[in-house]
């Protein structure tokens, strides 16, 4: 199904036992279960618009360096080296990351994307549905991404807040950058908000780090609302970050997280262009629940 031929918000089908805007079986093919979800609309048309995109051809790398986070929260492990081979053992969302969508099911109905069901998550004869590797078998992720700078906007505009703290970014802002930064969004577009955390992140000591990104719970982020749900559909974005029953329980988007934002911010502020041609590739691994994004942006 292509961006133009889905329903607005209002208008999606009734999933039975689910809250209205579930997009489960828009994209379901032949009788065939779909895994993939927004990033359908990825398609090769839409790549080679993206390549449009590139001017200068400079490139930007997004993955921040796999050492990030120093301490994860929730017990995870921190990056580990044995022998000289580089046999790397890394949490795949402790850092830079795309939550896949097996990592999160809707928290009223304990329901993953397109039904899937808690118990069936380790199940083996399962281990196919909502994995990550699909999306290596598509052709990984290649399409427009456009770069919503929050953190240098809020500074201009004399915005006091922690990237620590319940700091909600609206609509209306992400709508007034856009227009300040001269971006159209296009259906199917990759949207990055870069919102000031990493670069708190890369200034804080050990013991600030510990306090607020191992053991808090407080973030800067998208505001979780209706209008913001709304917003996000209407658009049809290929994927983006925040709302993660939404985006990846009911509708099936990729979610970006802890990606290395400030080079391309520096880029896009030099050649005064926050849209580029922006390609991924997530771990091929069959069941993953997330993987390292591997992402470029190409201006």
């Amino acid at each position: 199904m292509r961006a133009q031929d889905l329903p607005s918000f209002k208008d999606m089908p009734a999933v039975k036992g689910m809250p209205h805007g579930t997009a489960w079986g828009l994209w379901d093919k032949n009788g065939k279960r779909d895994n993939c979800g927004s990033l359908n609309l990825l398609t090769p048309e839409i790549a080679k618009e993206a390549q449009k995109e590139i001017r200068s051809g400079n490139s930007v790398a997004l993955n921040w360096g796999l050492e990030n986070v120093h301490e994860p929260g929730f017990n995870l492990k921190p990056l580990g080296f044995v022998a000289w081979d580089d046999l790397i053992h890394i949490n795949t969302q402790s850092g830079s990351q795309w939550d896949g969508f097996r990592h999160w099911g809707h928290q009223d109905t304990g329901l993953y994307y397109n039904g899937l069901k808690h118990e069936e998550i380790p199940d083996p004869a399962h281990v196919s549905d909502n994995s990550q590797h699909h999306w290596s078998e598509r052709g990984g992720i290649v399409g427009r991404g456009v770069l919503i700078d929050y953190a240098s906007w809020a500074e201009k505009k004399g915005i006091g807040y922690s990237a620590t703290s319940r700091h909600e970014i609206s609509i209306q802002d992400v709508e007034a950058i856009a227009k300040e930064q001269g971006v159209e969004f296009n259906p199917a577009d990759i949207l990055i908000i870069r919102s000031g955390w990493v670069r708190w992140y890369n200034a804080a000591n050990a013991e600030e780090r510990i306090a607020k990104a191992k053991n808090g719970h407080e973030f800067i982020g998208l505001a979780g609302n209706e209008e913001s749900v709304e917003w996000l559909w209407n658009h049809h974005f290929a994927a983006v970050a925040g709302l993660h029953d939404h985006l990846l329980a009911m509708w099936g988007t990729p979610i970006g997280e802890l990606w290395n934002l400030e080079e391309l911010a520096e880029a896009c502020e030099r050649e005064k262009k926050y849209s580029f041609m922006l390609t991924s590739a997530p771990l091929n691994v069959h069941g993953g629940v997330a993987s390292p994004p591997n992402a470029l942006a190409i201006l």
